[in-house]
């Protein structure tokens, strides 16, 4: 299934992976998606930064077109994080400008926190430094029973609202635009390994005062999963960051408002 795409091997599985070069700075950014999302969140990023910067995206173990992880219940976040580290160094990056949304968030906490001789600056879009609310719990928990049972097409209609916009949602024009990527979310059976690593995630907060790294936190106003209140907590624990918020976004903003979201990293890198 992966002979033909572009993969690696790293930590004991294989990822897919995006690598557009080394652009014209010298510089890389490291492009880290959501939970059911892969390297297509960031498509558009990706195409207005290549010229400048090595783009490197990947899409996480059990998840997009990375191979699945068949023996684990749960692909948990200290494995994905350390296939993050592991992927970096094969590539051969040296300090990166870690973009995460998310999950990849999670992973990118971690890496500031952990390996800051990997990150040469943070960007954390959509996430949350806390473990996954207990309110929520059971509700996931019903969707990944669900899931397992009948495959992820039949929670679409549950998805989309926590994972996009109102805007996005409403607007009859982007109808296709909205099917499609609910599509892409709802692609693999086996997304549901991937979606209890979230759901029982260890917080992260405790460690935020080691990042020391110029920090930049992105969250679209019309954000459910993680809203602002989250976005402000992290920014609160990590010294000179900045936070920005993104009009008419939900929980995936680099394809609900790309230009903003695009424009927001162009000038923290340029900061």
């Amino acid at each position: 299934m992966l002979g033909s795409m572009p993969t690696i091997e790293v930590n004991g599985t294989t990822l897919f992976y995006v690598d557009t070069g080394p652009g014209t700075t010298g510089e890389t950014i490291a492009f880290s998606h959501g939970l059911l999302w892969g390297t297509e969140l960031f498509a558009a990023q990706i195409e207005a930064l290549r010229g400048r910067y090595r783009c490197i995206a990947w899409d996480h173990r059990g998840q997009g077109q990375s191979a699945p992880d068949l023996n684990r219940e749960c692909i948990g976040m200290e494995l994905v994080w350390q296939d993050a580290v592991a992927l970096l160094e094969k590539l051969g990056t040296g300090a990166v400008h870690f973009c995460g949304l998310s999950m990849g968030g999670f992973v990118g906490m971690r890496m500031a926190a952990r390996r800051p001789d990997l990150v040469r600056s943070l960007m954390l879009l959509e996430t949350s430094s806390d473990p996954e609310p207990v309110e929520n719990l059971k509700r996931y928990r019903l969707l990944i029973s669900v899931v397992k049972m009948f495959g992820p097409g039949v929670v679409r209609g549950q998805v989309a609202p926590i994972m996009l916009g109102r805007t996005i949602l409403t607007d009859a024009s982007r109808r296709k635009e909205r099917g499609r990527y609910t599509a892409l979310m709802s692609r693999r059976r086996d997304g549901w390994r991937a979606v209890n690593g979230v759901v029982d995630r260890a917080g992260i907060h405790d460690e935020l005062a080691r990042i020391s790294t110029r920090t930049l936190i992105v969250v679209g106003d019309e954000d459910v999963a993680t809203p602002l209140p989250r976005a402000e907590k992290i920014a609160h624990a990590i010294a000179g960051s900045r936070l920005v918020q993104i009009p008419r976004a939900g929980h995936s903003s680099p394809v609900e408002e790309p230009a903003a979201v695009t424009a927001a990293i162009e000038s923290f890198l340029a900061g």
